[in-house]
């Protein structure tokens, strides 16, 4: 359990997973009196509660709160090293900003050429013999 600036986060689970070398953790913030904290401040929550961690290598990778109650679950991914987060999907690290660069160093995509508008058949469509 950790109390940190207004909240207190409690681990629910905690799993190792040494084949994607990161520890997942299901945690359970309470905030009374303050608004359902930011992924960065539970990022540095859990980076507190773990042994060895940073949160360089913390990735929040799920959050719900109920409405109308102090209390917000989630998932966090807790990793050995910034390169074992290469297994994360490039929108969870952009999200979390460490994939801010790559997505930059991406080529963009090439603008597709306008289609020259061509005039269209006249087609009878009165529907019958007159």
């Amino acid at each position: 359990m950790c109390a940190e600036g207004g909240i207190e986060m409690e681990v629910i689970n905690r799993l190792d997973n040494p084949l994607l070398n990161r520890v997942e953790i299901e945690f359970k913030v309470t905030h009374t009196n303050s608004a359902t904290p930011s992924r960065s401040a539970m990022r540095s929550a859990i980076a507190s509660i773990e042994p060895g961690a940073s949160a360089d290598t913390v990735v929040v990778k799920e959050v719900s709160t109920r409405f109308g109650q102090p209390q917000t679950t989630g998932l966090a991914f807790i990793y050995d090293s910034v390169e074992s987060m290469q297994n994360e999907p490039k929108y969870i690290l952009k999200r979390h900003g460490e994939g801010a660069e790559a997505a930059e160093a991406s080529p963009a995509p090439a603008p597709e050429p306008e289609a020259a508008e061509e005039a269209a058949e006249e087609v009878d469509v009165s529907g019958g013999e007159e």
